[in-house]
């Protein structure tokens, strides 16, 4: 039985703040043809050709994913995708054309529950076409440091993540999920990004994080967060989003298990590299 692809049975847009340049901007997802991909056009930017959301189109950035179009046309570039391309990756959402206006997505409240919510009201269509597989074949890690991210055979798609803020609320957290549509909805799109408050300032100062609040952040002193949590977990729960979101860039369905450690998107983005130069994956049609 194949695994077809698939996109969206019709447009819808939302709108909001951008986390790190604090602007208004707004992104209409649309229906895209089989084996377009996810796509990624700044309506803003007259003439900027699409941006594919793969691993050729990185661009270095902090404290988010930035895209760029391959060939480094000017003004070609959207930051902040990693929430959407969670969702999209999770839901089975093949083939996408993503048009922004601004310079990066908004933001909304911190997490990918919009993103979701928006694509169960678009629909979803089913595609004539086999959707592509990678399958890990070879262990493979990556490091910097105490962190790392590693790939492991396994006959399903598994993600285990683990984080260390010593000194905070946050403390140590590991959580491991088997992928699965249903159960990201419910257990990890609506865990909303997070920070220390002692990191907010450091950051602002370096041209970042302009948009952040409370409304669409966790945020927590050395003692205790500055509101309610969605779960005990919930940033440990925003890091398998962040991974999701970059593993989507490799263009398939994964079949295996990542595990991460005290990583961010620097090293999930050398993860994925080092899956495809090593020639551990093994991608096919199913």
């Amino acid at each position: 039985m194949k695994l077809l692809q698939h996109t969206l049975a019709s447009s819808i847009s939302l709108e909001g703040i951008g986390l790190h340049t604090g602007l208004l901007v707004r992104c209409t997802l649309h229906p895209a043809p089989v084996d377009s991909g996810r796509v990624f056009v700044r309506l803003d930017q007259a003439g900027s050709p699409p941006i594919p959301a793969r691993l050729g189109s990185l661009a270095p950035a902090h404290l988010s994913t930035l895209l760029q179009h391959p060939e480094g046309v000017q003004g070609s570039q959207v930051q902040t995708v990693e929430h959407l391309l969670a969702a999209l990756y999770t839901l089975g959402i093949d083939n996408c054309r993503i048009e922004v206006e601004g310079p990066e997505l908004p933001i909304l409240d911190g997490s990918a529950l919009p993103f979701v919510e928006a694509i169960a009201q678009a629909g979803i269509l089913a595609q004539d076409q086999p959707v592509l597989l990678g399958v890990i074949q070879e262990p493979v890690t990556v490091w910097a440091g105490e962190s790392f991210v590693s790939a492991i055979p396994h006959p399903v798609a598994r993600f285990t993540y683990g984080i260390d803020f010593a000194n905070s609320p946050i403390g140590q957290q590991w959580l491991s999920w088997m992928a699965s549509a249903a159960d990201f909805v419910e257990t990890l799109a609506p865990a909303r990004t997070f920070t220390r408050q002692q990191d907010v300032e450091p950051a602002r100062q370096q041209g970042l994080i302009q948009g952040g609040s409370l409304e669409n952040a966790i945020v927590c002193t050395e003692t205790e967060w500055l509101g309610p949590l969605r779960y005990p977990d919930e940033p440990v729960r925003h890091k398998l989003i962040d991974l999701l979101g970059d593993l989507s860039l490799l263009g398939c369905r994964l079949q295996g298990h990542i595990i991460a450690y005290k990583a961010g998107h620097t090293l999930h983005h050398r993860l994925s590299q080092q899956l495809l130069e090593s020639g551990s994956l093994l991608i096919h049609g199913v």
